[in-house]
């Protein structure tokens, strides 16, 4: 079920808000247990034993790993290495096994192994990185285990952001979560609610029809205008997609007493590629960074090292996203681009090239990155990078009204940086009845769109 859906907004969430709200503050946390538990059931009942299993595995090894860090830490290094192990062979299997047995049947001798596809758990890639983070950090004391099973379960269910994040750590709800839970700041929530759930349906989905238009005329048939508009509105697409589903999450999550952390920080207004991924889906870059980069060393151990270290942990964070060569290549490619950035050749054309003319690049740097994650193929690729480079015109070119799009293509702009949010604040200081207008009408829009679109695809879902 997504959040975007007219099933949640005007039955799940008002129905699940108003039992959350009349119970008593003690079984509040039982209860939200049993709401997330149905809204992932809701979307597949068949997933949910999985999900239960990850959070019985972890429960106990978090506990167990508290018992025995005093006296027995070679044995609770021994539990925690086993259970992230075991997190990580569930994620392996579940998300690249298909992909394992390709290969297999590359080898002569398994060349009959007959196909199969397990399906995807939804969510498997959020809750499982939770899991780890968990043990990891009651491991390194970093916080206590956990002891009661409905808390901890509550912790990794959580259903605002089980489905796509943000990835949230133990440290940062326990307190909430281990005090009498309340309905938290409703104006705040709801708002934050509206206007991602608006960049979703009045940004994001427009994009992602014209993406889709464009994506799938033949090459020879789409003109190099064609190719940068449809390039340009996936960008449009992934970011007001994700980050407005992130939006609507830390909304939910206001509404029941929780702060999640930022997931974006309008990163098309970055100033370098380092920069773009210290703003874009800051959650997973700040799991990597604390669970992968750091622990193999990070920058600790000399240059050849360093990059070592980051050629593996962009190649993660490109396989994280799927189990598919382009992710791959998504990820190596952010890990060039990383490398020469903090490289003495790098720094010095960053610091001797003007501002503006950088920026510009790595918007450019940037539209590269999303055109290899949004191909599936190396050959779709080329075919695309093709149509870009070399298509000035064409006899059977899918008529496109461009004019039509520039107000469409400014505001998705202008959007995407902070100047709206900053207006919107200062309207809501001097005019909160204009605010609460501007907020309402956002969530019509939203609404009637979700009634009158069959579009509406949530890209993220998936991973």
């Amino acid at each position: 079920m997504l959040f975007s859906s007219l099933e949640f907004i005007f039955i799940f969430f008002p129905i699940s808000l108003i039992i959350y709200s009349v119970v008593p503050s003690r079984a509040r946390v039982s209860v939200l247990l049993a709401i997330s538990l149905v809204f992932y059931a809701w979307s597949g009942i068949g997933e949910l034993p999985i999900m239960i299993a990850v959070i019985l595995l972890n429960y106990a090894g978090g506990v167990a790993i508290e018992k025995l860090l005093p006296r027995k830490r070679r044995a609770a290094r021994w539990v925690a290495a086993l259970t992230v192990v075991a997190n990580v062979a569930t994620l392996l299997f579940f998300k690249y096994s298909a992909l394992g047995a390709e290969l297999l049947r590359l080898v002569p001798v398994f060349s009959d192994l007959p196909q199969f596809n397990i399906p995807l758990p939804i969510g498997i890639s959020f809750y499982t990185f939770q899991a780890l983070s968990y043990v990891v950090d009651v491991y390194r004391r970093e916080c206590e285990a956990e002891i009661s099973p409905v808390r901890f379960a509550t912790y990794i269910s959580l259903y605002p952001q089980l489905i796509a994040g943000p990835i949230v750590r133990y440290t940062d709800v326990s307190r909430t979560l281990r005090g009498n839970l309340k309905v938290g700041d409703m104006a705040d929530g709801i708002e934050r609610f509206v206007f991602g759930l608006s960049k979703k349906m009045l940004i994001a989905n427009p994009a992602g029809e014209i993406w889709s238009q464009i994506s799938s005329t033949a090459d020879p048939d789409r003109t190099a205008l064609a190719a940068w508009l449809g390039i340009v509105c996936f960008s449009f697409q992934i970011y007001f997609d994700f980050s407005g589903y992130s939006d609507m999450a830390i909304g939910l999550g206001k509404i029941y007493g929780f702060d999640f952390p930022e997931n974006f920080n309008y990163p098309y207004v970055c100033t370098s590629v380092s920069d773009f991924w210290r703003r874009w889906h800051i959650t997973l870059s700040s799991f990597f960074k604390s669970y992968v980069y750091i622990p193999l060393g990070g920058n600790r151990r000399g240059y050849a090292r360093t990059y070592l270290n980051l050629l593996a942990v962009w190649s993660l964070t490109g396989l994280w996203h799927g189990a598919s060569i382009n992710f791959l290549l998504w990820g190596i490619y952010y890990f060039v681009w990383l490398s020469f950035e903090k490289s003495k050749l790098g720094k010095l054309v960053m610091r001797r090239l003007p501002k503006l003319i950088y920026r510009i690049l790595t918007l450019f740097a940037v539209l590269g990155g999303w055109l290899i994650f949004a191909c599936d193929r190396p050959g779709q690729i080329s075919g695309y990078l093709g149509s870009m480079l070399t298509n000035p015109a064409s006899s059977a070119v899918a008529s496109y009204d461009f004019l039509r799009l520039i107000p469409f293509l400014i505001l998705a702009a202008i959007t995407s940086t902070p100047l709206p949010m900053r207006l919107f604040e200062k309207l809501r200081r001097r005019l909160p009845c204009a605010a609460a207008v501007v907020t309402f009408s956002l969530f019509l829009l939203s609404v009637a769109y979700l009634v009158n679109s069959s579009y509406n695809p949530f890209l993220y879902f998936r991973f």
